[in-house]
């Protein structure tokens, strides 16, 4: 269990990394810190001190407690310790593992030690890992971000980042409000393409799952939406269905049992935000003793290995995977390469990279042009 003194030294802390106490500005008081925390003032004293013997904090006789500089250190004093953190919300599910692979065989063949991070797409625990990441000595951070859809509450933790001069790039998405240097797919035409091709093949009733606290689903979302409206179909708006990621085992599941349960005309293909999305999507269709293609038409996401070992082989958008994590692995140490001593990075050479979806076509559609030919 934490003891006190620590709980303020954290907390302490928390407010130097995310800005809200700038170097050489005076901290709260004692008396307020007693008074925040409900505990002594020999605790507040225990705290302050350890943050004034580490570094975090300085004292000056009849002023008060201030906060330290401590990007001021030179660059040449700091060891080259030769450390990236890769910050991704999953490590071991799905396509991550393949992503990270990628990142990690590159860094390391370059001499660099490689710490994985999970935020489980969770903004507390990214907040940990920031603060983390910004008290120890690592010259680079490949981060995928949590729920990117929403507007997030470390943005403060990145502005430190830059501040203290170490070099950080997006995969997957990018929180926009930072404009970071990023590598991703085109999402919203993956969604397009995914849409699109089955109404290339006959299909008008088109259901789309999508996950809508990460930036990748809207985006696949508004593909889905701009196929339609492209080939002037109307979009039925009970067949978009959206979803969290604390609710991906569940809700999607129940909505299209309900979907299929009911009276109206039944979809004949389903969109999904990913392929392991697809494969829960399977269990519903079984359990209703419906097949795919012949009954239901599905395409996927990612070209995970889900979509391969199934017993019905996804027709899926191509996510290129371990080749994202080892050119991320390229740019971050471009980035370090660039840096200038403690100013600014230089990266008019380096630029972001968006890679182009490409449709696997598998035996998971079929064609009702042909069938009505």
């Amino acid at each position: 269990m934490q003891t006190k003194h620590s709980m303020v030294k954290q907390a302490i802390k928390s407010k130097i990394l995310d800005g809200t106490f700038q170097p050489n500005q005076k901290i709260s008081s004692e008396s307020e810190l007693m008074k925040q925390f409900n505990v002594s003032r020999h605790t507040v004293r225990l705290a302050i001190g350890d943050l004034v013997n580490q570094g975090w904090l300085y004292r000056e006789q009849g002023a008060g407690t201030f906060c330290a500089d401590r990007s001021s250190l030179e660059d040449k004093d700091r060891p080259s310790q030769k450390n990236i953190a890769i910050i991704t919300t999953y490590i071991s599910d799905y396509i991550f593992p393949s992503i990270i692979r990628g990142a990690e065989s590159y860094l390391s063949d370059k001499g660099y030690n490689v710490s994985l991070f999970s935020t489980n797409n969770n903004h507390e625990s990214e907040k940990e890992l920031l603060e983390k990441i910004l008290t120890q000595q690592y010259d680079g951070v490949i981060v995928e971000p949590t729920k990117s859809a929403f507007s997030n509450p470390n943005i403060n933790l990145y502005l430190n980042l830059e501040r203290m001069n170490i070099p950080y790039l997006m995969i997957n998405a990018f929180y926009e409000e930072l404009e970071p240097l990023y590598i991703v797919m085109d999402d919203e035409k993956g969604g397009f393409t995914q849409t699109e091709y089955l109404i290339k093949q006959g299909h008008k009733n088109i259901v789309g799952f999508f996950k809508t606290d990460d930036l990748q689903g809207i985006k696949r979302m508004k593909g889905f939406i701009k196929a339609h409206r492209a080939n002037r179909l109307q979009v039925d708006p009970q067949n978009i269905i959206t979803y969290s990621t604390e609710e991906k085992r569940s809700k999607p599941s129940e909505e299209l049992a309900s979907i299929l349960a009911s009276s109206g005309n039944r979809p004949s293909a389903l969109v999904c935000y990913n392929d392991e999305l697809a494969l829960n999507i399977l269990d519903v269709l079984r359990e209703r003793m419906l097949s795919v293609p012949d009954d239901i038409s599905i395409v996927g996401y990612d070209d995970s290995i889900l979509a391969q070992l199934s017993e019905v082989k996804l027709t899926t958008i191509a996510h290129p995977k371990s080749e994202m994590g080892e050119k991320a692995a390229q740019v971050i140490l471009e980035l370090i390469d660039a840096k200038n001593g403690r100013g600014k990075l230089n990266v008019d050479t380096i630029s972001s990279v968006v890679y182009e979806p490409e449709l696997i076509e598998r035996n998971s559609t079929k064609n009702l042009e042909i069938v009505k030919g």
